[in-house]
């Protein structure tokens, strides 16, 4: 196919699609690998929204009009677990799911498509070796974390383990700082999670535990009568504003915290902005990305941000 220069500018407009169910009935199958997505309409606004968590990569591929770049796809699924949740892969056969293609004005295929923070620019076009792509994604990852950006998705699906019941067994790793949580000793289970995450950053339950354990860490022994008194004085005190929302979330009121915090975003600008935006990511994955309240959340903060 001719290739054409993508300008699809600003933020993905999403108007045109439907709730139709994708053609053919495989296009939400599960991808194989665990940070790998197949996208239809009805998975494609929170594909796009779980790039304010990490980058998401578009790959637009067709089959029957462009083979190699069904080979593309897979390569990309593949690389997108071998770096464990660096960027989660969504992949649209526009054959399937023209809507989306025809949403984001795709000229051509093969195309991938970097998303960060809900903000989409076009990657490369071409039809790559798999490690000359593997190459390329290592560096797009360094550029990223060089400019602050260094967030991973959770696995989208992990396959149990062959004869496991549905109740899953208690996982001896997490045992330690799950003691060291039901002992009261916050600082020893900060540094059990801490360790867990360090051998291994894409494990969610981990990261999940640690974010968890940090904010009893901030909480505890904090003076919030001060950072109450501190935003009735300036509302806009991100310390004083971080600090009450760690209390909403051990408080229960969750969905008090991620508001506390959205507004923030919104009110504030430059370095204040950020730190009231990370520091929002890090309740969200404190509470688990699959909670209903958290989508909530990142729509509300997406909102907040353009």
């Amino acid at each position: 196919m001719t290739q054409q220069p993508f300008s699809r500018p600003g933020a993905v407009d999403l108007s045109g699609l439907t709730s139709a169910a994708p053609a053919g009935g495989a296009a939400g199958a599960p991808a194989g690998s665990s940070y790998a997505v197949v996208l239809s309409e009805q998975n494609f606004q929170s594909t796009i929204e779980a790039s304010m968590t990490a980058p998401v990569l578009l790959v637009f591929y067709s089959p029957s009009r462009m083979p190699e770049s069904a080979q593309l796809a897979r390569d990309m699924e593949t690389l997108s677990g071998e770096l464990e949740g660096r960027f989660l892969v969504g992949l649209v056969d526009i054959d399937e799911v023209p809507a989306i293609a025809q949403a984001m004005q795709i000229p051509s295929v093969p195309l991938v498509v970097a998303v960060v923070d809900g903000r989409p620019a076009p990657l490369f076009q071409d039809v790559l070796p798999i490690d000359e792509l593997r190459t390329q994604l290592t560096q797009v990852a360094q550029q990223l974390t060089a400019n602050g950006i260094a967030g991973r998705h959770q696995p989208r699906h992990v396959a149990a383990p062959e004869g496991e019941g549905d109740e899953p067994l208690a996982d001896p790793r997490y045992a330690a700082a799950q003691d060291a949580l039901g002992e009261g000793d916050i600082e020893r289970a900060v540094a059990e999670y801490q360790k867990l995450v360090d051998a291994n950053p894409a494990d969610a339950e981990a990261a999940a535990g640690l974010a968890m354990a940090k904010v009893l860490q901030r909480t505890e022994g904090a003076d919030l009568d001060a950072a109450r008194a501190a935003v009735a004085a300036d509302p806009d005190d991100v310390d004083a504003q971080t600090l009450l929302a760690d209390n909403d979330l051990v408080s229960g009121q969750v969905e008090d915290a991620f508001a506390r915090l959205v507004d923030l975003v919104r009110r504030t600008a430059g370095d204040d902005r950020d730190r009231a935006r990370e520091h929002l990511l890090a309740l969200f994955g404190a509470v688990g990305n699959d909670d209903p309240r958290v989508l909530k959340g990142r729509q509300h903060l997406a909102s907040a941000l353009f």
